[in-house]
């Protein structure tokens, strides 16, 4: 369980546009040892996708540009990799389940030729075995083997998730990139894909990456957070002290945007404003307009980095002594 499977370091993402630079991931840093699942929350805008777009090298480029860092992954940065090498790993040691289950699915193909597709280019099985172990695929997520020669039109959108994660699942990945894969569904539909998957994670022993705005979510199936905010991760810990002893201004204002069963408020505490432009981020703390603790000196210094002790980690001021709590 403690084998470190990947490590980030200064992972630096940018869009080049005419209208200027997307700032959209600024420097992160992220572990994750085997088996684990990382629950990486935060608003539209912050850089989930564009992180795990950059995990899989598949940032659009242009405009994408991955300025700096490592992605290290099983030993192996995966930033100075040929695409020919890049190529077998996606699919197959790293998988992902994109954020729309509607547009992933080709509309031409039956399911189960897209399964069939993704076990053949990776395990090199003929075209009978690969549809034989695609029907069990279909099986091990609740669709009927048989209903491989269906179209994604013949799916409900629960189904089409059901199909995308057997996808994503069909060659046994030691990392799972999951983006948001329960948004799109109604909420009995998600129970029930994220039983599925910690059910298949802690078959396979798969490691995950849970990208989503649902802090509800992340405490069913996370064993670590981590919270971004302008493509910055400003805390992340274990579940539990994220969720006992959350410590950044911008955490503590998420959990007071979420309804509480036992306590009785007239209204929920939401965040002040919206997520900055991500061409033009303010000086100094990024959250510093929104922040109800910022200071005069929160415009000017950029937070570092402040390990509080067993892997809770926060960027903030305050915790450098710099600003009172």
């Amino acid at each position: 369980m403690n084998e470190k499977l990947l490590d980030i370091k200064n992972l630096t993402i940018h869009y080049i546009t005419d209208d200027g630079v997307v700032k959209a991931v600024n420097g992160i840093d992220i572990e994750l040892n085997k088996g684990e699942t990382l629950g990486l929350v935060g608003e539209t805008g912050a850089g989930k996708t564009t992180t795990a777009l950059g995990i899989m090298r598949l940032v659009p480029n242009p405009p994408g540009k991955i300025l700096s860092g490592e992605i290290t992954f099983e030993g192996k940065d995966l930033l100075k990799l040929p695409e020919g090498e890049m190529r077998k790993i996606r699919g197959n040691k790293i998988s992902m389940i994109f954020q729309d289950p509607m547009t992933s699915l080709n509309p031409v193909m039956t399911v189960g030729e897209q399964l069939a597709e993704v076990i053949q280019i990776h395990e090199g099985l003929s075209n009978e075995e690969a549809i034989e172990k695609a029907k069990k695929m279909l099986e091990m997520v609740g669709i009927p083997g048989e209903r491989h020669t269906d179209y994604p039109h013949q799916f409900s959108g629960g189904m089409k998730q059901r199909v995308v994660i057997a996808i994503a699942l069909a060659c046994n990945p030691q990392l799972l990139i999951a983006d948001e894969p329960t948004t799109a569904l109604d909420v009995t539909i998600q129970a029930q894909v994220l039983d599925l998957m910690k059910r298949l994670k802690e078959e396979f022993n798969t490691a995950m990456i849970l990208i989503t705005h649902d802090l509800g979510v992340v405490a069913e199936v996370c064993d670590k957070v981590a919270i971004m905010y302008a493509g910055e991760i400003v805390e992340s810990a274990s579940l539990e002290d994220l969720f006992e002893k959350p410590k950044h201004p911008y955490t503590l204002g998420l959990f007071g945007s979420i309804p509480n069963l036992e306590e009785e408020v007239e209204r929920l505490n939401p965040i002040k404003g919206l997520m900055p432009d991500p061409t033009n981020l303010p000086s100094g703390c990024p959250f510093h307009p929104r922040c109800p603790k910022a200071k005069d000196i929160c415009k000017i210094q950029v937070p570092k980095t402040t390990d509080l002790g067993n892997g809770h980690k926060v960027r903030c001021l305050i915790y450098e002594g710099l600003v009172e709590a």
